[in-house]
């Protein structure tokens, strides 16, 4: 069973924007960073962009300027907001969450979202 919940994606025209929630594991101690993956069609999954429990933004250098990642603390939630979409940007686009549940280092995935990009 997924521990993070995605939410928000679907089909969107070239050119678009599109915004991604995810919310935090209820079960996990303490989160030190969460994140954004994709798998397109027959590729492997590759980073999109993360963000640390101190609001450090690490962005995969082919998507820098064209996103962005936020967090809302209240709601332990993280957003992905995707600008100027292109059909290559079709994937599978999944939650992570890495953190502790003390004694044991916890990582998490959500079951994905797909994003397709079509006219």
């Amino acid at each position: 069973q997924a521990q993070v919940v995605e939410s928000g994606g679907g089909l969107v025209q070239p050119g678009g924007s599109l915004r991604l929630s995810c919310a935090a594991s209820k079960t996990i101690g303490s989160i030190t960073a969460m994140g954004w993956y994709r798998q397109a069609p027959g590729k492997q999954r590759e980073l999109v962009g993360t963000i640390r429990d101190d609001g450090t933004l690490n962005y995969a250098d082919s998507e820098k300027g064209r996103l962005t990642i936020s967090g809302d603390n209240v709601r332990d939630t993280i957003y992905l907001k995707m600008n100027t979409l292109k059909p290559e940007n079709t994937a599978v686009y999944y939650c992570n969450e890495k953190g502790e549940t003390l004694p044991f280092a916890v990582d998490y995935w959500g079951r994905g979202n797909q994003i397709t990009v079509s006219s």
